[in-house]
């Protein structure tokens, strides 16, 4: 009970049901997503890629991991999208709506004929799918973000914020678990019929969260901007104007973030340890330590919210950074070992620095865009640093690792990018618990935009890019 009291706090029961739906949504949207990267790793290179390289098995892993990958190409335009309409329209909307998308498309991707059946239509059609589902997750973070953060109060943003956070490891979590059940209760059946289980496994999950996400209300911020008669045209041309430095050190925050983060989420550890080319390790077993790895992930995510509403923003992601700098190289001497004891005290310390990178991510994203352009910025920026860091990580370690024999040069690929992050973030200033809304003009580009909204009102005519209002 003390626990309930600690995490909800003492706030009125409108923002407990916020709480939860950020935490559920997110959670049911990042198992559909996570789900196709540990099949891809596992079992969609022989169903659906390797007859386009029957010469080099080695080239059809490739090709699934790259699939993997383009999704995120469209994850801006998701977060460009969801973006101008959570800006115009409110953020319960789009989370609605996101979650739909992603559900339906995973759905289909279990019911999907393997190129056994329908020859090269299966994998044209399993990249259209993936590609619906990398639209739905960039439009889906910003909403859920931002309801999380702009519900509390101004102390905890950083402890609210890590809802939605946690969603993307339980997701993780459910997705690799409940895989790793279906593997292991239909043997030899899993390559014919049992992989399509999780897949289908959505429809449950999808009625849960829709059931949760359409019982809360709008975030106070949002209707406190949209109360005026003029709003912005177009947010996310603003967002550009205004705050395109905060676009780039965002991506670029959370791109040394992703990098490291889709060793795991991206199924790379996975093929490296038991897919066809890798290690021939069991497969079942590396699930569990991903599964356990997982629920380490919850735990540090958490933590690190929790932290950086006391020691700020930019402080938390500066202290993981760092730890995932040491870690990239004892992560794969420990799983070149072979040894499941190694294997695990390898992957376990990983989710130290992922947490702390991931945790305080909402509301620091929040914290550096205007309330009225707070969705297109927020989204995009993840969006963005999602294809940096995320969106091929899998498949360019893959690369090296064909290309020189040795996980050395997987590392020296995950340490650079992760200090890029590294300054990326030192270079934002810390906003932790300062306004968000319209009075906070410290804010860059905030005392812009509601000049622009205010001198739209006064002259009662449709403000033009001149003007500022930017339609």
């Amino acid at each position: 009970m003390a626990n309930n009291r600690l995490i909800l706090s003492p706030k009125k029961k409108e923002d407990r049901k916020v709480a939860v739906a950020t935490l559920v949504g997110t959670t049911v949207e990042w198992y559909d997503f996570f789900i196709y990267s540990n099949a891809v790793a596992l079992i969609f290179g022989p169903l659906f890629f390797d007859p386009l390289a029957q010469d080099n098995a080695f080239l059809g892993q490739i090709i699934g991991f790259a699939t993997v990958g383009i999704s995120f190409f469209f994850r801006p335009l998701g977060a460009m999208v969801a973006g101008t309409l959570g800006d115009k329209l409110g953020r319960k909307s789009m989370m609605v709506a996101t979650l739909i998308l992603m559900g339906l498309a995973t759905v289909l991707i279990g019911l999907l004929p393997t190129y056994q059946t329908i020859g090269i239509w299966a994998p044209i059609l399993l990249v259209l799918l993936r590609i619906v589902q990398g639209f739905s997750a960039g439009g889906e973070w910003g909403g859920a973000a931002l309801m999380a953060v702009e519900h509390a109060p101004a102390n905890r943003r950083g402890w609210y914020g890590g809802f939605p956070q946690v969603g993307v490891p339980l997701g993780m979590l459910t997705a690799t678990g409940v895989l790793a059940i279906v593997h292991a209760i239909s043997g030899d059946a899993f390559n014919t019929w049992g992989w399509r289980v999780p897949f289908l496994f959505s429809i449950v999950m999808i009625a849960i969260g829709m059931f949760i996400r359409l019982g809360v209300a709008e975030s106070p911020i949002f209707e406190e901007v949209s109360k005026d008669a003029d709003q912005l045209r177009l947010p996310i041309v603003q967002m550009f104007k205004y705050n395109g430095k905060q676009l780039v050190q965002g991506a670029l925050a959370f791109m040394g973030n992703g990098v490291v983060g889709y060793m795991i989420t991206g199924g790379f550890i996975l093929a490296y340890t038991s897919g066809p080319n890798g290690m021939g390790l069991d497969g079942n077993k590396m699930l569990n330590i991903i599964t356990l790895a997982s629920a380490s992930w919850i735990v540090t995510t958490l933590f690190a919210a929790w932290i950086s509403d006391r020691i700020g923003r930019v402080r938390t992601f500066q202290i993981g950074f760092v730890l995932n700098l040491v870690w990239v190289f004892p992560l794969f001497m420990l799983i070149n070992t072979g040894e499941w004891s190694n294997i695990m005290l390898g992957v376990l310390p990983l989710t130290i620095g992922l947490g702390l990178t991931y945790g305080p991510q909402s509301a620091m994203f929040a914290e550096i865009f205007p309330a009225r352009v707070r969705y297109s910025g927020a989204g995009l920026a993840y969006a963005i640093g999602a294809i940096l860091g995320g969106a091929f990580s899998p498949l360019i370690s893959t690369f090296l690792y064909g290309k020189f024999g040795t996980s050395t040069a997987i590392s020296i690929y995950l340490f650079t990018f992760t200090a890029i992050g590294l300054i990326a973030v030192s270079t934002i200033k810390d906003r932790t618990g300062l306004p968000l809304g319209k009075e906070a003009n410290d804010i860059p580009g905030n005392a812009q935009l509601e000049a622009a909204v205010a001198a739209q009102k006064v002259s009662g005519t449709p403000a033009t890019f001149e003007h500022g209002a930017g339609y």
